[in-house]
């Protein structure tokens, strides 16, 4: 159903009015429509002082005013009802609260190309900030893998494995999605200014926060709900046991997402809080994008067939004829009675076996003694 005009305005109103995520607030919007809570706000004025003080704020917003400034710059206000409206955001209904924050955001402004309603061919890659060289190569690449096949590029835009991820993205062209903790105005880190500028001309920027807003600790948390919902699974390359990354996991768990983790060194630790979700079960190991995409594949499809060395001519022997090759001498001839007794096998199967493996290039007769000829020599 399309939105309202007054219905987005409200919800701009209190987007504004709200802290992203505040379960209270998303709760109430989304069971009575924000139009009814704003409504309602504005009518408790002289009820109390905390009242006051939140139907006096909510007066002084201006929505109209805020969605064409934003309007100016390229930015718009993206609400459930919209057609581009990321539908994997509706199942955060159901994947309960963290720290007191939780629920469907009551819209999120957007700096770029439409988004994508199916969550499901996008892919969120994190992970610390702190990274490790290693890291930051394998998040790189599983960035340029992953968009490459079409699949969107999901990050925090922060310095370190988000860093490399949208990098990887954007060095193949494709498309990639940055989900910020501060309005999508703004600039943070500010050692990624380059980035999040280049992010504003080719890719997407997408916040909770109203224009403007600064990054804080509570905003941060809010935004990874965001990253796990907005795609079809989470990547996790590096985090430590504390890492912020493992909060991204956490929703997508939450959301019934699939969790992967790229292992790093057992000394690393980057890499602690990633083996210890390994190793609970809490997570799927994944070393390259082909990984990542059986996981988020329908199933039974896009299944990888087992990894393993090449078959070479020694594998394509039979089990007897391998048996008789290890016993052949290597520099010393040796007869048939002898190859069969080092190898345990009756001489009318050692025979066969020897001319088997002579037309085959193997061995070699030399009078009445069998040796290995030297090309096939391990």
């Amino acid at each position: 159903m399309a939105v309202t005009e007054e219905e987005r305005l409200a919800r701009v109103a209190l987007n504004r009015l709200a802290e992203p995520g505040d379960v209270r607030m998303t709760r109430l919007v989304g069971d009575l429509g924000a139009t009814v809570v704003r409504d309602h706000l504005l009518a408790e004025h002289g009820l109390s002082t905390l009242h006051d003080d939140v139907a006096e704020r909510l007066r002084t917003i201006d929505p109209v005013r805020e969605l064409e400034a934003a309007s100016k710059v390229g930015i718009r206000f993206v609400v459930p009802g919209d057609a581009e409206w990321p539908t994997g955001l509706d199942d955060l209904t159901l994947a309960g609260t963290v720290n007191e924050r939780g629920g469907v955001p009551i819209g999120v402004w957007v700096r770029g190309p439409r988004l994508l309603p199916a969550w499901r061919s996008c892919v969120a890659v994190v992970g610390a900030r702190s990274a490790t060289t290693y890291g930051t190569r394998v998040a790189a690449e599983l960035g340029a893998e992953l968009a490459s096949t079409g699949r969107t590029v999901v990050s925090g835009a922060a310095l370190g494995i988000d860093l490399a991820a949208h990098r990887g993205a954007l060095a193949v062209e494709g498309p990639t999605l940055a989900v910020l903790a501060c309005g999508v105005d703004r600039v943070y880190p500010a050692a990624n200014r380059g980035l999040v500028e280049h992010l504003r001309e080719v890719g997407t920027l997408v916040s909770e926060a109203p224009l403007g807003g600064a990054p804080m600790r509570v905003r941060f948390l809010a935004r990874n709900r965001l990253i796990a919902a907005l795609s079809g699974g989470t990547v996790v390359v590096e985090a430590a046991l504390r890492s912020g990354a493992l909060s991204s996991a956490a929703w997508a768990e939450r959301l019934g997402r699939p969790v992967m983790g790229v292992p790093g060194p057992v000394t690393s630790a980057q890499s602690q809080g990633v083996h210890e979700r390994l190793r609970t079960g809490g997570a799927h190991l994944v070393t390259c994008a082909e990984d990542v995409a059986e996981l988020l594949a329908e199933a039974g499809e896009g299944l990888l067939e087992d990894r393993r060395e090449a078959a070479t001519p020694r594998d394509r022997l039979t089990l007897r004829q391998r048996q008789v090759l290890d016993a052949v001498g290597v520099s010393t001839a040796r007869r048939a009675d002898r190859i069969a007794a080092v190898a345990g096998v009756g001489l009318r199967e050692v025979q066969s076996a020897l001319d088997a493996l002579e037309s085959r290039g193997w061995v070699r007769q030399d009078g009445d003694a069998w040796v290995l000829e030297r090309a096939s020599v391990p």
